[in-house]
């Protein structure tokens, strides 16, 4: 017997009781060596709490109109019916485990205000571990650009300037180096999450990659702290040797780490369906799920940055009255903590166990149903997706692939993580400004009036930024939109992102154009400095508040996002693999920015600001065309009937999954 799939298109209410199929009924794959979460059975020292969830679950019934909630978006057609996950809710600890509320119809999707549920308080310990990662990450890479591009100052062995002429310094290699040394490790700490969000999914599960994760990056800082003691400080060539061999350690460790944390934060919320509740002043509103993982990953980002900011500035001048040892050394020492925080929160978190070979599953799918497809042009099949449902395969009469073990629903979950993933082939666009700010903007601020200020300081002003836009945004700005009517979908937020970040290096080349007019070196700054002449020039440093300020905004609308996008749309046996292609999306433009190493000297930095501005411009206008239409469908890609289908290679991942299942009821 199979637990069937109920689908939207019906005209009566739904309960949330299984419906049972004997095995000739069409439109149900049999599972195989392969498990569906519902239709394994459970062992028998489970038996009696699986019966128990059930009698929870069968005792939850909707009072909603699922034909009407079939109709919030125009994404299903009445012969392939998208199915919505409204056969139950949730009941979880935090709401005294009591009924939550109906699910949306269509008129109170269109009309109620639509709010965030309470963030767990699991959520925030994960997200502090993200922010002592992000203090030393940032920590440590604060000071990348004076270690690598400038000479020790006269009589250091430790590369401390104490913020005199010529500032503090190691290896003296340049600017163009710095960049490409920078831009490198940018590009190899956001392509290796794909292998991290692999291992994750199909191995080890989320809480174990990163544990082996933080373990890699401590390994990584050593190595770097090596680099900058004063025995090895003072030769180049054996100091670059070292601190290469530590970022590329460290890269490894990020990409365990980055893939596996952004989800297992937004897994701590339980309630994962929307539902309509009401106010004490009797005002009816929408407990939004996507709404919730907006404001999960709002503060997410918020600690990130708040981590950012504090690493880099106690970094930045313990580099600059102590020398660099100390800013490697410091951030290794903090990095103690995030596997200690896991270690000891480790029994409250909602952890999802490894599902098995998902991913290969995921690739045959896409190509079988490209082969299946009769269009020249398969983005405008609109049947593409519906046509290798294993319910119309068997409807007309062919038979299923060896891998389609699973159901409908799971080709609708691929689907969603599919448009996803094509969201993201436009950041690679966005990134480009952004990483500008990582070494270009740091070495234009050391060529201008920096009064006391270390050059390498002014560029905190991106997360300041962040950290006081995002409490504005949450509090003040996104309730007044939704209180107005104005949804401010993912679309519109990552357009406006884009467009941000095209005028804050507008801003960045308009500066470097008055640098060159102004300076006594004129567009030969660099050379000129290397070679003893004093080429600064007398416009404030605090120009820069404009390309570091409209960066700063453009993340907390484009950044933001794209972490919430990954997770609200990925299936759910692949949350850490579409978080990694996110993420990849860094390595990308990192790969793209060595094409732009060359622009980054003089005299060609007004033309290197400039290309990333019209790229990112024209990255607005292109994301937004491509996917304006993507807004009609976002509510019912959000509130898909749950696959039943997890995934693995055996029947003990079967049973791992059931077992943590039992547990997060318990928790």
């Amino acid at each position: 017997m199979k637990r069937g799939i109920v689908y939207s298109d019906r005209q009566d209410q739904v309960a949330s009781v299984p419906l049972t199929f004997n095995s000739s009924c069409k439109g149900l794959a049999e599972p195989e060596s392969h498990f569906w979460r519902a239709t394994s059975q459970p062992s028998p020292s489970h038996q009696s709490h699986h019966t128990q969830r059930r009698s929870v679950l069968n005792t939850m019934a909707f009072n909603a109109n699922t034909k009407a909630s079939l109709e919030i978006t125009k994404g299903a057609t009445a012969l392939h019916p998208i199915p919505l996950d409204v056969s139950e809710t949730s009941s979880t600890h935090d709401e005294n485990e009591r009924l939550l509320g109906p699910f949306p119809t269509e008129e109170e999707w269109a009309t109620l205000p639509r709010v965030a549920g309470r963030i767990p308080w699991t959520a925030w310990t994960v997200a502090s571990v993200e922010f002592v990662e992000r203090f030393s990450y940032y920590g440590t890479s604060a000071v990348f650009v004076n270690f690598i591009q400038k000479k020790l100052p006269p009589g250091s062995k430790t590369g401390a300037g104490f913020l005199k002429k010529p500032g503090s310094g190691a290896l003296n290699m340049g600017q163009r180096a710095s960049t490409g040394m920078t831009t490198f490790n940018q590009f190899w700490s956001y392509f290796t999450p794909l292998f991290g969000a692999w291992i994750a999914d199909e191995y080890w599960g989320r809480y174990k990659t990163i544990q082996w994760a933080n373990i890699v990056s401590i390994i990584g800082h050593i190595i770097l702290i090596f680099s900058a003691i004063p025995q090895v400080i003072v030769k180049p060539n054996v100091a670059m040797g070292i601190f290469a061999v530590g970022l590329v350690i460290m890269g490894i460790g990020t990409g365990g780490f980055k893939s596996n944390i952004s989800p297992l934060i937004a897994e701590q919320y339980k309630n994962q369906k929307a539902y309509v509740r009401t106010r004490k002043d009797g005002k009816k509103e929408i407990v939004d799920p996507a709404t919730t993982t907006a404001r999960i990953y709002i503060y997410f980002y918020l600690l990130i940055n708040a981590g950012s900011l504090t690493g880099s500035l106690a970094m930045v001048y313990s580099e600059h009255f102590v020398g660099f040892w100390l800013s490697f050394t410091l951030p290794t020492i903090c990095y103690l903590l995030c596997p200690i925080i896991l270690l000891y929160f480790k029994k409250t978190y909602k952890l999802t166990p490894p599902t098995g070979s998902v991913m290969g599953k995921a690739w045959k799918l896409i190509r079988y149903a490209t082969k299946k497809s009769d269009r020249k042009n398969i983005l405008k099949d609109p049947l593409f997706w519906d046509r290798i449902k294993p319910s119309q395969l068997q409807a007309r009469g062919e038979t299923l692939p060896d891998f389609m073990t699973f159901d409908d629903a799971w080709v609708d979950e691929v689907r969603r993580g599919v448009l996803a993933c094509k969201v993201f082939l436009w950041y690679p666009l966005y990134w480009l400004s952004y990483n500008q700010m990582l070494n270009n903007l740091v070495s234009q601020a050391g060529t201008m009036n920096l009064g006391s200020t270390p050059n390498d300081i002014v560029a905190k002003l991106n997360p300041i930024f962040i950290v006081i836009v995002i409490p504005i945004m949450d509090f003040i700005i996104y309730p007044a939109l939704r209180k107005a009517g104005v949804v401010l979908s993912p679309i519109k937020k990552i357009t406006a992102g884009f467009a941000l970040s095209s005028m804050a290096m507008v801003s960045a080349c308009v500066t470097q154009y008055y640098i060159y007019k102004m300076s006594p070196c004129g567009n030969q700054i660099n050379k000129l400095t290397k070679a003893g002449k004093d080429c600064s020039v007398d416009i404030s440093v605090w120009v820069q508040v404009f390309p570091y300020g409209l960066v700063g905004m453009s993340e907390v609308l484009a950044s933001i996002t794209k972490l919430e996008y990954a997770y609200t749309k990925a299936p759910q046996n692949m949350k850490s693999t579409i978080q990694a292609i996110a993420l990849s999306t860094s390595a990308v433009s990192a790969a793209l920015g060595q094409a732009l190493v060359a622009l980054s000297d003089d005299p060609l930095l007004t033309w290197n600001y400039g290309s990333v501005a019209v790229v990112a411009a024209i990255g607005a206008v292109g994301f937004y065309f491509t996917f304006r239409k993507a807004d009609a469908e976002e509510d019912v890609l959000n509130n898909l009937k749950e696959s039943e289908y997890v995934g693995g290679r055996d029947q003990r991942d079967a049973e791992n999954v059931e077992v943590h299942s039992i547990r997060d009821e318990k928790l």
